[in-house]
């Protein structure tokens, strides 16, 4: 009885060591990449013993794709609000909300799946041409849905779909290129939730939805 009633904690201590370590891994790996990373830079930023992160990650291979799959999850995520959408408005409407709300509270991971990208995807390539090809061709024929249903004028689905990627997430892989034009300050809650709507008003009337 004793031994159970340990085991949820047990797996509590565990969950918050392995999101200490995701939290420093994404920092570390966005700022220095995978190869200038290290399990020891990790450790220290979560302080931890480096011996705690080969204890829940062999090596930093396997940390980093752990890292690049959590940011992939949380964005395939917020597109399920396309899903049952009425239309674009409300389809596209909210995917850019979620997607700018994602790169205000992970920017490091934004910049993470950018980095990789940019670098020809040497660790991720797999992801690329499954969940993501997947994920992508979903969202196409939803949107070309829309499209032959008259709810948005025909533009390409591919092209759209990149666009609102660059548009959201320029807002964390440029963070600091935006708030030196804030003048030198993150932007306030007013200053995205006009972000927010600017970005949906601009691209939901540039596809004729509205």
């Amino acid at each position: 009885m004793a031994q159970q009633a340990r085991s949820p904690r047990r797996l509590e201590i565990r969950q918050q060591k392995v999101t200490l370590i995701l939290q420093a891994a994404e920092k570390v790996f966005a700022e220095a990449g995978f190869g200038g990373a290290t399990m020891q830079l990790i450790a220290d930023l979560a302080d931890l013993p480096k011996a705690n992160l080969h204890y829940y990650f062999a090596t930093k291979e396997d940390l980093y794709r752990r890292v690049v799959q959590n940011i992939f999850e949380i964005w395939l995520h917020a597109a399920e609000v396309m899903d049952n959408a009425l239309g674009p408005v409300e389809g596209i409407g909210a995917y850019i909300d979620a997607k700018m709300e994602i790169s205000r509270a992970h920017p490091d991971g934004s910049k993470l799946w950018a980095y990789e990208v940019m670098h020809g995807a040497p660790v991720i390539q797999d992801y690329l041409e499954t969940t993501l090809r997947d994920w992508t061709t979903g969202r196409a024929a939803l949107i070309q849905r829309w499209i032959d249903q008259g709810k948005m004028r025909p533009v390409n689905p591919e092209h759209l779909l990149y666009m609102l990627w660059a548009t959201t997430q320029h807002y964390a892989d440029f963070g600091h290129q935006v708030e030196t034009l804030n003048g030198g300050k993150p932007l306030s809650d007013r200053q995205w939730r006009e972000a927010k709507e600017q970005v949906k008003t601009t691209i939901l009337r540039g596809i004729g939805a509205i």
